[in-house]
């Protein structure tokens, strides 16, 4: 009985665990997938309705095009919405760095601080950026929660 008890224990720390990069980039390429076999106009909408396949908490994928505006994102009320010279809490436009990697390499990290809705606390969050065909997909995960920092 002990052993089946530490082992549900267990279970239910894993579950709560908060999400790591791997699981970031993991989710970007999961999105990726998805619009190249279901459209890009499939996954806006799975987005967009907070599907859970994209949307674990913190943890969610988001589009935005190739211009700075959000295509689709959990928060609904950022569509439309070209959000590029909105600064995070140390002045850093994080997100012309996002569209800058998309643009260029293709994929990769970037480092800001953000709001996290668990904490209500401004704090150091990492965003994996993948490009797919003229749309940029973010998955981020706050690095306290997980030691994240290493990409």
């Amino acid at each position: 009985m002990r052993a089946v008890f530490v082992t549900l224990l267990a279970a239910s720390q894993l579950a709560l665990a908060a999400p790591s990069e791997r699981d970031a980039m993991a989710l970007a390429v999961k999105g990726a997938r998805y619009m190249q076999e279901h459209g890009k106009y499939a996954l806006i909408a799975c987005i967009n309705r907070k599907d859970p396949a994209f949307n674990q908490g913190t943890l969610y994928l988001a589009m935005r095009d190739l211009n700075g505006i959000t295509i689709a994102h959990p928060t609904t009320a950022l569509i439309g919405k070209n959000l590029l010279d909105v600064p995070d809490a140390d002045g850093k436009l994080f997100r012309h760095e996002m569209l800058a990697l998309a643009r260029g390499k293709g994929s990769g990290w970037v480092d800001y601080k953000f709001l996290n809705p668990r904490t209500g606390k401004v704090e150091a969050k990492t965003t994996y950026v993948l490009r797919v065909d003229d749309v940029a997909l973010e998955a981020g995960v706050y690095k306290h929660e997980d030691g994240a920092g290493q990409h």
